[in-house]
């Protein structure tokens, strides 16, 4: 496969664009002035505690509010001695951003810090290794978890990720080695830090771009941007030093970076409401404050068919490819439903819904496909971590 990572500045921003065999995959949109808390850690203080949601907010930088799970974070790393665990009001703890705010929705904080590396992610609080779940042969599995079982603790844990597959011994531990350092000087050294203060920055989106869902598939990633290219080499060169013979400065005079991927033109056709499909039908893709909705249309594919329920199944299928594609162009997460024409065959209904699950095995963010209901709507949910396009466009 031939993937490319384009970026390219406009305005004030960083526009990133994901292209695999042609086709543009992946749009996202950065304003260089915006400072991103995604994944960043911080010490931060309780200033509510709200027993009927079984939840806290806590306080970061610059006053602002951080919606923390009391059900889910049970271990803590406080900044001052305490007798018990138990979370109350002015305590002070590490706490990770691990989704940012979304629309009127506060950031998600999490005291189980993570440390993401190309090949392994360290996971304080959570002993066990883990195996992604894309990775197939039982064979790799079993080599990539020896190399990690003498790093196996009672503080932290481990999940290997997809990169890891086909890596060799030394690099998968050359990394382990350089975030349980990471990981050291923030738990030992960090909460000696005051109040609010921003232990641990994440690097660019557009760098975790480049080590988080495609670093082995990358065979390109080419900016015109000097400033960009500068701080790309020195990330590869600090940390992924073999993709680093993938950057590459273009610099042509006679026709700009963006124009030649035609850059424009794709974030706009990424949000329009309407998608053509090549057999007549479209899809119709619209946001409300609660979930997403693509509905299928025939429009023009139906005209003079005698097959009815074989013509559905061809546009749902259709549809289906092209659903998946736009749900990780704009970025769309949370519940999603398509609304595909209806099948009256469980045969129909069973392909349409095993050939939805295989795209989405393709998707580097978790998405899941739920169920079909009675009223034939399809139910998905995928992981919220970044503001969908349409809002980053804003």
């Amino acid at each position: 496969m031939n993937s490319k990572l384009i970026l390219t500045t406009k305005e004030n921003r960083i526009i990133s664009s994901l292209i695999e065999d042609n086709e543009f995959v992946q749009l996202r949109v950065d304003s260089m002035d915006s400072d991103s808390i995604l994944g960043n850690i911080y010490v931060g203080k309780v200033k509510n505690i709200v027993k009927n949601i079984n939840a806290a907010f806590i306080e970061i930088a610059g006053g602002a509010m951080c919606y923390y799970s009391l059900e889910e974070n049970k271990n803590p790393i406080y900044v001052k001695e305490k007798k018990t665990d138990k979370i109350v009001m002015g305590d002070e703890i590490l706490i990770q951003i691990e989704k940012e705010n979304i629309k009127t929705k506060a950031p998600v904080a999490t005291c189980h810090l993570n440390f993401t590396g190309k090949y392994v992610v360290l996971t304080h609080g959570k002993t066990k290794i883990g195996v992604s779940s894309k990775i197939t042969s039982d064979n790799e599995k079993k080599r990539l978890k020896e190399i990690l079982y003498s790093y196996k603790n009672d503080e932290y844990g481990f999940i290997i990720r997809t990169n890891a597959q086909g890596a060799s011994e030394d690099m998968i531990q050359g990394e382990i080695d350089s975030l349980i350092k990471m990981y050291e000087e923030i738990t030992q050294y960090g909460v000696h830090r005051s109040t609010f203060s921003l232990v641990h920055k994440t690097p660019s989106a557009y760098l975790c771009d480049i080590r988080d869902g495609y670093a082995n598939t990358l065979t390109e990633i080419i900016t015109d941007d000097e400033n960009i290219y500068a701080q790309i080499e020195e990330y590869l060169k600090k940390y992924q030093q073999e993709d680093l013979e993938k950057l590459r400065f273009y610099n042509d005079d006679q026709i700009k970076l963006s124009a030649l991927y035609n850059i424009e033109k794709r974030l706009e056709e990424a949000t329009r409401e309407h998608v053509w499909l090549k057999s007549g039908a479209y899809l119709v893709i619209q946001h409300t404050e609660a979930f997403n909705v693509i509905d299928v249309n025939t429009g023009k594919a139906i005209a003079g068919k005698k097959k009815a329920q074989e013509t559905f199944l061809k546009i749902n299928l259709e549809a289906a490819r092209e659903a998946a594609r736009q749900i990780r162009l704009r970025n769309l997460s949370g519940i999603i439903i398509i609304d595909f024409i209806d099948l009256l065959d469980k045969k129909d209904q069973e392909i349409l819904m095993k050939e939805l699950t295989q795209l989405f095995k393709k998707d580097p963010v978790k998405t899941t496909v739920v169920d079909i209901t009675a009223l034939n709507l399809v139910e998905i949910t995928r992981k919220k971590v970044r503001k969908p396009l349409h809002e980053q466009l804003k």
